[in-house]
């Protein structure tokens, strides 16, 4: 081997070690990651952490009690009560080598030798610092993190339960993307933090429609057959229940006083439906009694029903709060009138009606207070018209002003745009004017294209948000007597 081949050997050999030490000493981790230096101290001032290049230092009066691993580099720290015992912990955003903690799964015969993100807990007491959770590789990269408690819910508060105020962690990635965590007595677990719905247009059951249902063993699961996909793959699925419920067969009716049978509902709850929304021009068109009716048979199925209530409930409900994945919503749902109907003095809030500006802006802020969206179902506008009237825009304005986040038109028959609206302020409304007919007898073409508002809301750096909305165009159709919704394809 020649003199220059050896010179050369050891150059490279000597780049290697150097590249090789660099990398172990973490030069070649992310360019975007922001290394925080600072001090914070717990909540009793017992505990001060100094964090400096990539190293804490603890001290508990004034004198020094634990170091940080040197194999770690630490990002980001802070103290803060993650795992709801009611005392702080230091939670450490830190870089290793490896994807796992002190132990890996048995599967894994060694570990990787690449860095990777973790999240380190220490408890703090008795001046002594003790690890609580060594986590392994958390599945994600993440820029910031933030402990803040918040009032999360399992069910309906209608029904009864009561909020809790629970810790957690939220972490926020590279793109912006935030994710909630919360601790399960083992270690923190990534919650569901996005809720996706679907609104159907109105569900308009004229006479040929109930009829052939009813000559078919009463049956009216086809209505809803061609939607199952869309139902399925959202996690609130919403309908406007245009006409009054019956079980009386005196009492079915056509336009201009409708009456639908009852298996019409029965068949929304085998479909999925989540909620209904009953307030409509049409929902005193059996009086108080198909009010009533419609009210009970929905409560009864466990359907979510807004816009009416039962002559046994005389104080106003103006809303109900359903949870999914954590996220509140607080859903409304009026009329612009019912037909020249009088609803019963005994009972004013029998149909919610859009009239009192003021109430209604009141009602929008009490829900604002214990939901995290407010979500409106206004059944207004003008009959067949392509574009919002006044009567819309008036509302629509009143609706942003007060902080509402989505509005879901009806009544008009055809669809009419959608848009995201903006304040001064900065706050958002996507806002649907009118998404059509769901199922109707109405012969016109511009009623028989209807339209499913899709719209996700995603927990965001900035709260929750609405991040992705849409339309699915659909179309009635109508063979052999037997209507039908069938989805299209969007051009």
């Amino acid at each position: 081997m020649t003199k220059r081949i050896c010179i050369v050997i050891m150059a490279l050999v000597c780049t290697g070690a150097v590249f090789y030490g660099l990398w172990r000493a973490g030069a070649f981790l992310p360019a975007w990651i922001s290394w925080e230096s600072g001090t914070v101290c717990d909540r009793s001032g017992a505990y001060t952490a100094v964090l400096e290049k990539g190293q804490v230092t603890v001290f508990c009066d004034n004198t020094v009690i634990w170091n940080s691993p040197k194999e770690i580099k630490v990002q980001q720290m802070l103290f803060g009560d993650a795992d709801n015992d009611q005392e702080e912990e230091l939670l450490l955003l830190c870089w290793k080598i490896g994807r796992f903690g002190e132990s890996r799964p048995f599967w894994m015969e060694r570990d990787e030798r690449n860095w990777s993100q973790h999240i380190y807990v220490y408890q703090c007491r008795q001046g002594k610092v003790k690890p609580q959770w060594m986590s392994s590789y958390i599945g994600q990269d993440v820029t910031d993190m933030s402990v803040r408690a918040e009032k999360r819910m399992t069910e309906d508060k209608r029904e009864g339960d009561a909020s809790q105020e629970r810790n957690r962690l939220f972490l926020t990635d590279p793109a912006g993307k935030v994710s909630r965590w919360v601790w399960l007595s083992w270690g923190f677990t990534k919650e569901e933090t996005e809720v996706s719905f679907v609104v159907f247009g109105d569900n308009l059951i004229h006479e040929p429609i109930y009829r052939y249902g009813l000559r078919h063993g009463g049956d009216f699961g086809f209505l809803y057959e061609n939607s199952r996909e869309l139902i399925d793959r959202n996690d609130v699925a919403v309908i406007n229940q245009e006409t009054p419920l019956t079980d009386d067969p005196a009492m079915y009716g056509d336009y201009p006083r409708f009456g639908t049978p009852v298996q019409v509902g029965e068949a929304i709850v085998d479909a999925g439906f989540d909620v209904v929304t009953c307030g409509t021009n049409h929902a005193l068109d059996r009086g108080a009694a198909g009010v009533n009716f419609t009210k009970h048979f929905f409560d009864g199925q466990g359907i979510v029903c807004l816009g009416i209530q039962s002559e046994e409930e005389k104080e106003e409900r103006p809303y109900e709060v359903v949870t999914r994945n954590g996220i509140r919503f607080a859903l409304f749902n009026y009329t612009y009138g019912t037909n020249g109907i009088k609803i019963p003095d005994e009972c004013p809030a029998m149909v919610h009606l859009l009239e009192d500006e003021d109430r209604i802006r009141e009602a929008v802020r009490a829900a604002k207070e214990e939901s995290d969206m407010v979500i409106v179902f206004a059944h207004w506008g003008t009959e067949y018209a392509k574009e919002p009237d006044a009567f819309q825009e008036k509302w629509t304005q009143v609706f942003l002003e007060s902080g509402v986040d989505a509005v879901i038109g009806t009544h008009p028959h055809t669809l009419q745009p959608y848009e995201m609206l903006q304040d001064g302020n900065g706050h958002q409304m996507l806002i649907y004017y009118s998404i059509g007919n769901f199922v109707s007898a109405q012969y016109e073409q511009a009623c028989v294209k209807g339209g499913a508002a899709e719209f996700t809301v995603s927990l965001t750096a900035d709260g929750y948000k609405i991040t992705q909305y849409s339309l699915q165009p659909l179309e009635i159709t109508h063979e052999k007597g037997k209507y039908s919704v069938a989805q299209k394809s969007i051009q």
